[in-house]
């Protein structure tokens, strides 16, 4: 029987899409700047880029309290590297537990707990070994996934303030850059090369919104509903296991977890997260 090993929940690879993206977008717009005759140069400016990034940096941390802050921060590397979640396994793991809790009861899973890296389904299983009723597991392990979603939708939301601030900072940067070329308004030639230069920085703006803040956010929220989807699929095996079904009978009650892994949750799901969340 397959075991539930690092690459069922926490063993990750290069998210391709994510690397593709961002060569495609910054290609298309460096390509379309030379096809209409202008020059990379035009573009790199550093002090534009300090005052967007910089800018942008402090609003975000007036906005958001410091731990909210620093868990945020930590999530950007799992916009580049994809959890290699794999439903497959935790079926066979839970029915490969069915099967020894059947022969020898559930206390015999008491061996297993330390061996499971994945702290929810390990704190699941515990409960379950320990006598806790069904229900009572459902209603705990339910809380946490509330929390869980809740928690990462706030790291979302960083990034989108992240995106929304941006624009705006880039066009305080414009419009310092115009107040350096109102200071030569004689010379006709530096105020056009000033006026070029000052909106560099309303470009860097839009561009880190739109290429990498607000996907950055709508990345973290899809890896958030494929850990959210795990968990589920974590707990109804668990809580089967727990009513004692049949090994065979808890696949085929897992069975459709495997298609649904990755798909925005029904109307009717969303409704009983909402309501559980006030009950919590």
């Amino acid at each position: 029987m397959a075991r539930l090993t690092r690459s069922s929940f926490n063993f990750r690879r290069l998210d391709f899409t994510t690397f593709a993206g961002l060569i495609i977008a910054v290609l298309g717009i460096v390509g379309g700047l030379l096809l209409e005759g202008g020059k990379l140069s035009d573009v790199a400016q550093l002090t534009a880029a300090l005052i967007v990034l910089g800018g942008t940096a402090g609003a975000v941390m007036i906005t958001t309290p410091m731990h909210l802050l620093t868990s945020s921060v930590k999530k950007l590397p799992t916009i580049f590297l994809h959890p290699a979640y794999s439903a497959d396994s935790l079926i066979q793991q839970i029915q490969r537990y069915a099967i020894k809790a059947r022969r020898s009861g559930l206390v015999s899973l008491d061996a297993e707990i330390n061996s499971i890296e994945d702290g929810f389904l390990r704190k699941a299983l515990t409960l379950v070994v320990d006598g806790t009723d069904p229900k009572e597991v459902r209603r705990i392990m339910e809380v946490e996934i509330i929390l869980t979603e809740q928690r990462g939708e706030a790291e979302a939301r960083v990034f989108d303030c992240a995106g929304g601030y941006a624009p705006t900072i880039g066009i305080i940067g414009a419009v310092l850059g115009l107040i350096q070329v109102m200071k030569h308004l004689e010379d006709l030639q530096v105020v056009g090369q000033g006026i070029a230069i000052a909106f560099v920085a309303t470009v860097y703006g839009v561009s880190f919104a739109n290429i990498f803040f607000l996907p950055a956010a709508n990345k973290l929220r899809a890896r958030l509903q494929l850990a959210i989807q795990m968990k589920e699929l974590a707990l109804e095996g668990v809580v089967a296991l727990a009513e004692g079904l049949n090994p065979r009978l808890i696949g085929s009650k897992l069975e459709p977890f495997k298609g649904a892994i990755g798909e925005s949750p029904t109307k009717e799901k969303r409704e009983r997260r909402a309501a559980a969340r006030t009950a919590a």
